[in-house]
């Protein structure tokens, strides 16, 4: 097993690990200012570490060019920087208390300086996509475009649709496009051919729809923090995810799923009692199996959409990725 988790070839391995370790050091760089308060605020998540999926799918896009293109650590930080601005305007809208295990930004200095700082790192990943050339600007900028949709999308709700289509269609929108543009990244600022870096991008946008649903798989069957947030949280806070959804629009009439769909239907569940009970229920419902058959689906989907890409150590690892992301939640 590599030092990434993945079971994936040591020079593979080695080289992804040096990329997201350059990263890590530019990011510090890339989130200071001139005042001292937006340095302060604007280092606070990026400190708090997170998974920094989006680098890394930059460093493996890289694998099928020149993964030592210094473009490449740019462009990782251009991806890095927008996600870790939207994380500081999701805080304000969703009024978040805790970030990473640490005070969000907005319960420690404001709704204003939150929203302030997201705008900031907003402006350096700009400039940053700026110094790689009108291509980067324009899809970072047609990126967030999509990041803003998909958060309207879920502001807004369903409005009629099919709500576990309108579900898929914001987390395709709020994640799986910057992920997507993480991956074509790395092809294109690698040298990777043409062919190859669509490949890519198709890989990463089904990668990350994987992505966010086994984040939100692990919120409910996780016994630790290991999805980041205490367990049960999104049932906490009223968070429709793909479980719930699934469990709302079952017809099963066996007595626990009834329970279940009458303790979801009130909306957020803060009495501790029966948020116990909806969380056991929900582990241990049909609605909680197929949204992990969900997720292997589009993993699988995502390791189709490798097909056009050359054989090797590379693919193998972006392989691998799939795995690991069907696995985590089983």
């Amino acid at each position: 097993m590599s030092s990434l988790g993945l079971d994936i070839d040591p020079a593979v391995d080695a080289s992804v690990t040096s990329t997201l370790a350059a990263v890590e050091e530019a990011l510090r760089a890339n989130v200071a200012s001139a005042d001292p308060l937006v340095a302060e605020a604007a280092r606070h998540l990026a400190d708090a570490g997170g998974k920094r999926f989006r680098p890394l799918l930059v460093a493996l896009g890289a694998q099928f060019g020149d993964p030592r293109a210094p473009e490449i650590i740019a462009a990782a930080n251009v991806v890095e920087l927008t996600h870790l601005a939207t994380l500081y305007h999701d805080d304000v809208m969703d009024e978040a208390l805790v970030r990473r295990g640490a005070a969000s930004a907005n319960s420690r200095w404001g709704n204003s300086v939150a929203i302030l700082v997201g705008d900031y790192l907003f402006a350096r990943a700009a400039d940053i996509a700026a110094s790689l050339g009108p291509e980067a600007v324009h899809l970072q900028a047609r990126t967030f475009a999509r990041l803003v949709h998909g958060q309207i999308a879920e502001t807004v709700g369903p409005r009629g649709a099919d709500p576990i289509e309108h579900y898929l269609h914001v987390i395709t929108e709020k994640t799986a496009s910057l992920i997507a543009t993480s991956a074509r990244f790395g092809g294109l600022f690698s040298g990777a051919a043409p062919e190859h870096v669509e490949a890519l991008a198709g890989y990463g946008e089904t990668m990350g729809i994987a992505f966010q649903l086994s984040d939100d798989l692990l919120d409910i069957a996780s016994e630790s923090v290991q999805s980041g947030k205490t367990p049960g949280t999104d049932l906490r806070e009223g968070v429709p995810t793909l479980p719930v959804l699934y469990a709302l629009a079952g017809d099963d009439t066996d007595a626990s799923a009834v329970r279940l769909r009458e303790i979801l239907a009130t909306g957020p569940i803060t009495d501790d009692g029966l948020h116990a009970e909806a969380l056991t229920l929900l582990r241990e419902s049909a609605a909680m199996k197929r949204a992990r058959e969900t997720v292997r689906t589009y993993a699988e989907e995502a390791r189709a959409q490798l097909a056009p890409l050359p054989a090797g150590e590379a693919k193998r690892a972006m392989k691998a990725l799939c795995e690991f992301i069907a696995d985590r939640t089983s």
